[in-house]
């Protein structure tokens, strides 16, 4: 999948977990402005960074390989005020992030199994600054904290028929003596081509057809210390991270994720698209976390990562992985009551993948893996799960916006058609800190609302807003097939968190890309 937002780390001091209890404040979101493309279910809208010198936002145009740079220094207004044009440069513009004057643009190649690219240039002029090397698919790029180096995920996904799997890798470019001494490393897997076994007996997922380790992993997503020296990446399709040490240039190693029980009350969820009711329930199954985007931020001088468990898949023309639950044989001792799971209304619609849970290789399955937590988590440096929201996001959409419970992000009148996949597709998430507490933010891209909670204390975590700016009672695109306007804000995918130190209002925003309805919304923070 695309990798979606703007990384962040995050500080937090220990006056902000003082051992005096203190009333947590209710912490609300509100639209000030949003900035309309027009442009419908074509990535106009995807990954967006600000700029604070110059009060800018910079929005992933995917399709046209563009970077729209906005104006809000109004942000109840925000409005084009020109665009980065890196059409030249290759197929796609996938992700931006922006440091220090300068702003960062990964740009797949046009065939995107080959090497892509990075271009930087002045967040002011907007002039193109200098260009480097990076790895096939480059999907997500980020700063690092201190401003000395930019970090590129390159998936390096397979072509359509699985003929060609370039290798999945990291690029390294050390800017600390300017752009013209730049030092570009590419950070690989080739070392662990030999041990695909261990990995998998750790918990790390090799499956792809006839693909060697470094050919396996997809680096999605990338997360970074508040030192600047470790860095953390999701491996989406492999269910864990990598840890990379920075100072080295090198793979550190690998933390698997495991898996999510479903069978258990907190971690129920609705597994049906064909009962026309929200039914949240307790099924035996194992969820893949599969994280999209990942957060970073440190208390009292550890760090804790915040991942968007989306779920992902492989689905090629030679080789896919998906499969319903009543397409596969269940193995009669695990499952006494296969006949009933194999229903519509239970678990019989339940997307799983068909590469786990032949547990004793007799042909049947004895367990079974869903796709994503359909959740959040906290974990922490080392991949230990510190928290998991369980079942909540999909209980407190039933109880906030009950007629848009697992809908599709580019239809109106779809209640429950997710249920069977992924359901609200938690995606995005950005951290940011306010008044002493730090707040998640997290983007689901299926129902299109947004999240918010209090993860100051990452074990305590406190639920504080709901919101979705849509409308499900209206077309979401009008006779010309552009996006209608009244539907609102369809796909988050790109969130990023503006401090009130940076804010022109004075307040805390949250920036979010909409790449369905091709929109970028401006929220702000309210604590009271």
């Amino acid at each position: 999948m695309r990798a979606a937002h703007v990384a962040t780390s995050l500080l937090i001091t220990s006056a902000a977990l003082a051992s005096t209890p203190v009333p947590i404040p209710n912490a609300t979101l509100s639209v000030l402005g949003t900035y309309r493309t027009g442009v419908f279910e074509q990535g106009a809208a995807e990954i967006v960074a600000f700029d604070a010198a110059t009060k800018r936002i910079f929005v992933v145009n995917a399709a046209a390989t563009t970077v729209d740079v906005l104006d809000a220094s109004q942000p109840e207004a925000p409005q084009l005020l020109s665009t980065i044009d890196a059409s030249a440069l290759g197929g796609s513009a996938n992700s931006v992030a922006v440091k220090n004057g300068l702003v960062a643009v990964a740009i797949q190649d046009e065939v995107k199994t080959n090497a892509g690219r990075i271009a930087v240039y002045d967040t002011a002029t907007l002039a193109l600054r200098a260009t480097f090397p990076a790895g096939a698919l480059p999907d997500m790029v980020t700063f690092t904290p201190d401003g000395k180096t930019i970090l590129v995920a390159n998936e390096g996904e397979p072509n359509d028929d699985y003929s060609v799997d370039p290798e999945g890798s990291i690029t390294h470019i050390d800017i600390s003596a300017g752009l013209d001494a730049a030092v570009v490393t590419q950070i690989g897997f080739t070392a662990w081509n030999g041990r695909p076994d261990k990995l998998r007996a750790l918990g790390v997922r090799i499956y792809g057809p006839g693909a060697s380790v470094a050919q396996d992993l997809e680096p999605e997503y990338i997360a970074v210390s508040a030192d600047s020296r470790t860095a953390w990446v999701t491996l989406q399709e492999n269910n864990a991270f990598a840890r990379i040490d920075l100072a080295r240039r090198a793979v550190d190693g690998f933390l698997p994720l495991g898996t999510k029980d479903h069978s258990l009350a907190a971690n129920a969820f609705d597994a049906s698209d064909r009962d026309t009711r929200v039914n949240i329930a307790s099924w035996p199954v194992r969820g893949l976390y599969l994280p999209d985007a990942v957060a970073s931020y440190t208390v009292r001088g550890k760090t804790f990562l915040v991942t968007a468990n989306e779920g992902d898949t492989r689905a090629y023309s030679t080789f896919t992985e998906e499969a319903r639950v009543r397409d596969l044989t269940l193995d009669p001792t695990a499952f006494p009551n296969r006949t009933a799971l194999r229903d519509v209304a239970a678990i019989g619609r339940l997307n799983v993948t068909n590469t786990l849970g032949d547990v004793d290789g007799d042909g049947d399955y004895d367990a079974l893996y869903s796709f994503g937590g359909r959740s959040f988590s906290i974990w922490n440096g080392a991949g230990k799960l510190i928290y998991d929201s369980g079942s909540e996001i999909e209980r407190r959409i039933a109880e906030v916006a009950p007629a848009s419970f697992n809908s599709d992000h580019a239809a109106n009148a779809t209640f429950d058609t997710r249920s069977d996949n992924k359901g609200p597709e938690p995606e995005g998430v950005a951290v940011g800190e306010h008044a002493g507490r730090v707040y998640a933010f997290i983007g689901l891209e299926r129902q299109s609302g947004i999240l918010v909670y209090d993860v100051t204390d990452p074990v305590q975590v406190q639920f504080r807003h709901h919101i979705g700016n849509r409308d499900f009672s209206v077309p979401t695109r009008l006779a010309d097939g552009s996006t209608n306007p009244a539907a609102g804000d369809l796909g988050p995918e790109g969130l990023t968190f503006v401090s009130a130190a940076q804010s022109s209002t004075g307040k805390p925003l949250l920036i979010v890309g909409n790449e369905v309805s091709g929109t970028t919304t401006v929220y702000q923070l309210d604590v009271n």
